[in-house]
């Protein structure tokens, strides 16, 4: 992203605020409604970004943070397994999610069309 086109002013106020929304609502409801810390919410999405956009070479503008698929897995599993088996699963979810990120890198996106073929 070079410097030779900027935005107008009133779309970049109008982005910052979408960003706002997205951020509070996946960085402060979200690990309240599964009854987990903001903080660390606010601290991993913080790290996941600057990591993304170190290996994308900030090609791409985007900011991470917690999903909302994972919320009902969340609750369950936590009055289920408790909060260190729950943790421990989304610790796996992770490494399930970056393996699967690799191997699309490696092999293509024709890795998954074999895993998962279109029914």
């Amino acid at each position: 992203m070079g410097d030779a086109f900027q935005e107008p002013l009133w779309r970049q106020v109008l982005s910052g605020a979408q960003m706002l929304f997205v951020a509070f609502g996946a960085l402060v409801l979200m690990p309240l409604i599964t009854g987990l810390d903001p903080n660390v919410a606010l601290f991993t999405a913080g790290l996941g970004t600057l990591l993304f956009q170190l290996v994308t070479g900030r090609q791409v503008p985007v900011f991470l943070a917690s999903s909302f698929a994972f919320i009902t897995p969340i609750i369950l599993a936590k009055g289920q397994f408790g909060l260190a088996a729950t943790m421990g699963g989304v610790v796996a979810a992770g490494f399930v999610y970056t393996f699967m990120g690799l191997a699309v890198k490696i092999k293509g996106t024709g890795f998954i069309d074999k895993l998962l073929p279109p029914v």
